[in-house]
């Protein structure tokens, strides 16, 4: 479980991770990029620290970012004072675009209750290891013990079938402002039977060991 002092590393992941994100991307001036993209990556990522439900690796390249079912990403407060956040960060334009964006997948957000898939990254120094899915896999054995469903939206398609090898399902699929196509993913509630938790060395409720410092 990531802690107040992981802030900066899952920011640094966040910021590689989402550098040329199809989705992301675009939305921020070429030359100044990386500083708007991590202003935006860490009010959600120190906002969620609220929640027991942020995990990173063992060396922290990876980071994954769970909302817990019936909450919210960020609280009132920093949910309305976000665009002049952005606005000062990346300016007035790329503000309002990345504004539209969350509003749009805000909307297509399921009625029933879920684990939500807020932000999974992996530092580009370290892509290509499968160390982002050993993570989400992790994460999700603690949610199938819990027996609870899972959503996510995929801005990259190149990794629909790797969330697909997971359990997860195409929802649907939003066409974005910029032409950009996001699918929607969803995964089933599962329990996760006492037997196979004790061979992976926790009890059925345990918090995933990712770490240990």
């Amino acid at each position: 479980m990531a802690r107040p002092d992981d802030i900066d590393a899952i920011v640094e992941v966040l910021t590689s991770a989402f550098f040329r994100d199809p989705l992301w991307g675009p939305v921020f001036d070429d030359d100044t990029r990386a500083l708007d993209a991590a202003v935006m990556w860490r009010v959600f990522a120190t906002s969620a620290l609220r929640y027991p439900w942020t995990f990173v690796t063992q060396g922290r390249e990876a980071v994954a970012i769970w909302i817990p079912p019936g909450e919210t990403e960020l609280t009132a407060e920093e949910d309305e004072g976000f665009t002049g956040v952005l606005e000062r960060a990346a300016g007035v334009d790329s503000a309002q675009s990345i504004m539209r964006i969350y509003e749009q997948l805000d909307a297509a957000h399921p009625a029933e209750p879920y684990f939500y898939l807020s932000l999974l990254g992996v530092h580009d120094d370290y892509r290509g290891l499968g160390l982002g899915m050993a993570l989400l896999e992790d994460t999700l054995t603690h949610i199938d013990a819990l027996g609870s469903p899972a959503y996510l939206e995929s801005s990259n398609p190149a990794n629909n079938a790797r969330y697909e090898a997971v359990g997860f399902r195409e929802r649907a699929q939003l066409e974005m402002e910029s032409g950009h196509l996001v699918t929607t993913m969803w995964r089933e509630a599962r329990t996760l039977e006492p037997e196979r938790a004790l061979r992976r060395g926790r009890r059925v409720g345990d918090p995933p060991r990712l770490r240990d410092r």
